[in-house]
């Protein structure tokens, strides 16, 4: 059963398999990010980005960049490193808006 799992993850141990399981965790909580958006827009009937959507962001972007460190990919990196920065940013003016109000 593990040898099969293994095969169509395409790692070779336990410990790569967990990493697997984080990076696919990573991801979905990424993806979330468009849910939430989407239905935040869905229900004010314009097109609006809720603070969840930065957080959902955040997170995500942070277990995927750990997972792209764990599989030494340069690429993969660097988009989430980007990233991180943009989400963090606009965290930052949010909350930075929130304190001048």
């Amino acid at each position: 059963m593990a040898e099969e799992i293994f095969g169509w993850l395409h790692v070779e141990s336990w410990l790569e398999f967990w990493w697997v399981l984080i990076g696919l965790g990573g991801q979905l909580m990424f993806t979330a990010r468009f849910l939430v958006q989407w239905i935040a827009s869905e229900r004010a009937g314009r097109s609006v980005v809720p603070l969840a959507f930065w957080y959902f962001s955040v997170f995500g972007g942070l277990i995927l960049f750990c997972y792209a460190v764990y599989r030494k990919d340069p690429v993969f990196i660097l988009g989430q490193s980007m990233g991180l920065f943009i989400y963090l940013r606009n965290l930052w003016l949010i909350y930075g808006e929130r304190r001048g109000a």
